[in-house]
């Protein structure tokens, strides 16, 4: 039996696999999503194949290692609690890992005063990169803290999407699955969340600009 301990909750399951009909025996002995319900190793290789992608899934949401880590964690959790319920193959479990991301993510970022905490920490990292950062062309500084910026200031589901597309390369279809929408569905909210990051990047450079000229004046 395998044991994950995190906080004052335990969480356990079986290693010994479990009686399967002749019909799910093929499916079962070849994906590794289902045996990793009941399989302390085939768990281990799940987690090592995932965790870096969902990491830095969180990162680009988050924009914040830290907390990205924590998130990560109570996301793994999740998968531990529910992985004896899912059915499916390893693709659909990509799929269905990004779901529980997502949700997880979205509940972190509504907490207010979690919240608060991550808005304090843009602000202030807002003006460490406008000190040192810039974009290749090296005229553009500040340039990483307007996308911060720009992106906390969309919606949650404008967030998911932009950062599934752009961030973690997914294909619409792939992305739709995961937000449970129609493919033209995703498309629409891509293209309507990346409307609203450039004019909303154009209205910080634009006040950026207006506040260096005050400043020299």
């Amino acid at each position: 039996m395998l044991m994950m301990i995190a906080g004052s909750q335990t969480y356990k399951w079986k290693v010994s696999q479990p009686h399967v009909s002749d019909n799910y025996k093929i499916l079962y002995e070849s994906n590794l999503a289902i045996q990793a319900a009941r399989n302390a190793a085939a768990f281990s290789t799940l987690y090592r194949l995932h965790y870096d992608g969902v990491f830095r899934y969180c990162v680009h949401r988050l924009f914040n290692r830290a907390v990205a880590e924590d998130v990560t964690s109570t996301i793994f959790l999740k998968v531990v609690e529910n992985l004896p319920r899912f059915r499916g193959d390893d693709k659909a479990f990509r799929c269905w890992l990004y779901k529980i991301a997502t949700n997880t993510i979205n509940s972190y970022l509504r907490g207010k005063l979690k919240q608060k905490k991550l808005f304090q920490n843009l602000k202030e990292q807002a003006s460490e990169y406008s000190k040192d950062d810039s974009d290749e062309t090296g005229d553009n500084p500040g340039k990483p803290a307007f996308l911060q910026k720009a992106m906390h200031s969309l919606k949650s589901r404008h967030q998911t999407v932009i950062t599934l597309r752009f961030f973690e390369n997914m294909d619409y279809t792939e992305i739709a699955r995961i937000v449970g929408a129609s493919e033209a569905t995703v498309r629409s909210q891509v293209s309507r969340a990346l409307d609203k990051l450039r004019k909303i990047i154009a209205a910080l450079e634009k006040q950026s600009s207006i506040s260096e000229v005050t400043y020299h004046e």
